[in-house]
């Protein structure tokens, strides 16, 4: 039978007991397979990788060495949470790298999204070969593939980081829950212990807030995108919207409006909002967000943020705009 297809007669995971039979049937897999060898994964925080992290720890422990590359473009408290949660909560082999002057430097004046994207994935692939290269008795690569990744795309997993691993490691894939849809990862993560806030987290493009801060990137820009968003997603999570809106984030444009602050002329930024609701990706509704929040979230955004002195609402649906800006 082709170990990537799922089998027909396979239940669907959708209570904490099967998610339970589900990971002792991986953990006791995991420990055929790999036996006492050193798995490498890179973790982005995000909930594939975060799922697969927690999996491996359970059944190999030690033997399981996790990469986090910080390029500067998480958002705010990402990679906080990560060494949180992995590093002190269940004590794993957590390598962590700070290259957030390397990606910023590149990116220094470029603003073709694709040229962006591209420096980001680049990078990002040279940064985690730099570190796995200084590992030793490294025999297997977990990658937190899921099925959509199979069906989609030929089971090749684009990494969650960004683009892709090197192409010239040459491990044994360990891949423990690439037979399970994005909602039954999320009932194994939670199964595992996972913070909520980790296990439920909307997607995130890889580049990261490298295609929400828009046109070439300043470190000032830049964090006054990060701490918006911050903003916005904490009164979505008050609101109870965090349960309802499939993602929802900040865009800030490279252009200026004059505004006042304090009785004085001020130039800033818009801060744009998106929130949008879909089932596959392709098409999208745009959720009506009450005036009251928006209201709220207005004052604190341009009372909180440096450098910001608007706030918009992006009511456009997908067709014809796309999700992400850029």
């Amino acid at each position: 039978m082709d170990s990537n297809k799922r089998p027909d007669t396979m239940e669907r995971i959708t209570t904490p007991e099967l998610a339970n039979a589900f990971i002792d049937e991986q953990v006791a897999a995991v420990k055929a397979q790999v036996g006492d060898k050193k798995v490498l994964l890179a973790l982005s925080g995000g909930v594939d990788s975060s799922v697969v992290a927690a999996l491996l720890i359970k059944a190999i422990g030690k033997q399981l060495v996790c990469v986090h590359v910080n390029h500067g473009l998480m958002r705010k408290g990402e990679s906080e949470q990560v060494i949180e949660v992995f590093q002190n909560q269940l004590d794993a082999n957590l390598i962590y790298i700070d290259a957030t002057d390397r990606f910023l430097d590149l990116l220094a004046g470029v603003d073709a999204p694709e040229k962006k994207r591209k420096i980001i994935g680049g990078e990002f692939i040279k940064v985690f070969d730099e570190e796995a290269s200084k590992l030793e008795g490294i025999s297997f690569l977990a990658q937190g593939t899921i099925y959509p990744d199979i069906l989609e795309s030929d089971g090749v997993k684009a990494h969650h980081n960004v683009g892709g691993l090197p192409e010239d490691m040459q491990f044994e894939l360990v891949e423990p829950v690439k037979l399970l849809y994005k909602d039954e990862v999320r009932v194994v993560g939670k199964a595992l212990g996972l913070p909520a806030e980790m296990v439920d987290r909307q997607p995130f493009p890889g580049p990261g807030l490298g295609v929400r801060c828009l046109g070439a990137i300043t470190r000032d820009r830049l964090n006054a995108l990060r701490e918006a968003d911050a903003i916005l997603r904490e009164e979505f999570d008050i609101a109870g919207l965090n349960q309802t809106v499939w993602q929802y984030f900040i865009a800030v444009p490279d252009m200026k409006s004059v505004g006042v602050r304090n009785d004085k002329r001020y130039e800033g930024w818009p801060a744009i909002i998106r929130a949008v609701n879909t089932t596959d990706a392709m098409s999208a509704t745009i959720e009506e967000i009450p005036y009251a929040l928006l209201h709220k979230i207005t004052a604190r955004i341009t009372a909180e943020v440096e450098g910001i002195n608007r706030v918009l609402y992006d009511l456009t649906p997908k067709p014809v705009g796309t999700i992400e800006w850029e």
